[in-house]
């Protein structure tokens, strides 16, 4: 068996642990997947925050299938196909007002580049290329690219990398679980936190800063919520010195938090904003970039037959991956499914929060159907308590995430109340288990 697994290095895994018991999956069907024995696991994350309509939908099946034999590949510079347009033109009836252009990529990672490029460049064509510099926050995670993981704020992902991009600074986190522990939804505390944007303009200048990129809910750092005020805040620092926003919504897209976006739940619209993961349910890689008009507009001067924008991806658009999205599209409104979050957060919420006086549960953060769940460390040995919990609910048939000692949740959209127990009654046992 060790030797069928050893030519695959694996993304953002203990290799050597897997390899030695290996967690493999042979098929999903609904909120499940199951092992190459037929085992069901519970999904709890949604694949990896992704696929937010469950597993194998038929209209997503159908439309993948469908595609493949008509039209497999189209070349997307210079040229279209219908469903590009198509699916465009279905998007941008989802987002906030005036953020009616769309741009695709294939990730999340390839998202957040094409939106700090995106930024630069608007101000350089406007007569202010001096604004350069990129402004990210503590803890943040925006993908694995240069710029992304520049931008970034996750210690692990970015120390072995060298100096990353120039010119890039960082706001602080909004963690701050002496005065937030155990909130239900946002926190009261902390809307201040922006005002750490200040800071950093009184040291750079306004005139030299190009954006500000923000997750609405830091995702893959554990679940930190914006606290009540804190996103508009940071909108009226931006408005008020010329500094784009990018909201970096690719955990919190597809209706995640209630809504179709985090910046309608939390009533901030962004200049720019980074998508991918439910775009297309998961089945096949894609990603977007949301734009409002007038910053689009700012690149279609000069002649006509010239590119206004050199940048893009051979697989923008990609035939297969526009097909899956509008199949995902059809399936989120057949159901209902990106506001479905709403109704049941409140009974998430209790069950989540009901692991309060579990053994080394230290934070409990929610909102919409995201949860983190943060263990206190075993001395010495930092993110093994939470992964202890990871392999003890594996074996029982669910599957969490963990980042650091913070266990993440985020369920399809379908769950039901019962999966919810199961999934909390799980980790509950778990924690007792292993205290």
């Amino acid at each position: 068996m060790n030797q069928d697994l050893d030519a695959y290095w694996m993304p953002f895994t203990a290799n050597r642990q897997f390899k030695k018991a290996p967690r493999l999956l042979a098929r999903a069907e609904g909120m499940h997947f199951y092992t190459p024995e037929g085992r069901p696991v519970l999904d709890a994350i949604a694949g990896l925050w992704c696929v937010n309509a469950g597993h194998a939908r038929p209209k997503i099946v159908q439309a993948i299938q469908q595609q493949a034999a008509e039209l497999d590949y189209a070349p997307p510079f210079q040229m279209g196909h219908p469903k590009a347009f198509e699916l465009a033109e279905r998007l941008v009836e989802l987002t906030p007002a005036g953020m009616n252009k769309v741009f695709f990529t294939n990730s999340g990672s390839e998202s957040v580049e094409t939106a700090l490029k995106m930024a630069i460049a608007y101000h350089r064509v406007r007569g202010e290329g001096q604004r350069t510099r990129l402004i990210g926050r503590e803890r943040g995670y925006h993908g694995v690219n240069f710029g992304g993981i520049s931008v970034g704020g996750m210690v692990a992902n970015r120390k072995m990398f060298g100096t990353l991009l120039a010119g890039v600074d960082h706001i602080r986190h909004t963690h701050d679980p002496a005065r937030n522990a155990f909130t239900v939804g946002q926190p009261a505390h902390g809307a201040e936190f922006a005002d750490d944007l200040e800071r950093l303009i009184a040291l750079h200048d306004a005139s030299t800063i190009a954006a500000v990129i923000v997750e609405p809910v830091a995702g893959s750092t554990g679940v930190i919520l914006p606290p009540k005020g804190y996103l508009q805040r940071l909108r009226e620092i931006c408005d008020k010195h010329g500094i784009l926003l990018i909201f970096d919504e690719v955990i919190t897209g597809f209706g995640r938090t209630g809504q179709p976006f985090g910046a309608q739940t939390f009533g901030v619209t962004p200049d720019l904003m980074t998508v991918a993961k439910g775009i297309t349910n998961g089945a096949v890689p894609m990603g977007a970039v949301f734009v409002k008009q007038e910053v689009h507009d700012a690149f279609m001067n000069g002649p006509e037959h010239l590119i206004e924008f050199f940048h893009g991806y051979t697989y923008s658009a990609h035939p297969l991956a526009c097909a899956a999205a509008l199949g995902t599209l059809d399936t989120y409104a057949d159901e209902g499914l990106l506001t479905r979050a709403a109704q049941l957060e409140g009974y998430f919420a209790e069950a989540v929060h009901s692991l309060k006086g579990a053994p080394n549960v230290i934070d409990i953060r929610n909102i919409g159907l995201v949860a983190g769940i943060e263990l206190a460390p075993l001395a010495g040995q930092p993110a093994k308590r939470a992964f202890d919990v990871f392999l003890d609910c594996w074996e029982r048939g669910v599957l969490i995430r963990t980042t650091g000692d913070t266990i993440a949740l985020s369920p399809p959209l379908i769950i039901e109340r019962a999966q919810i127990d199961q999934i909390v009654g799980c980790i509950g046992d778990a924690l007792k288990r292993l205290a």
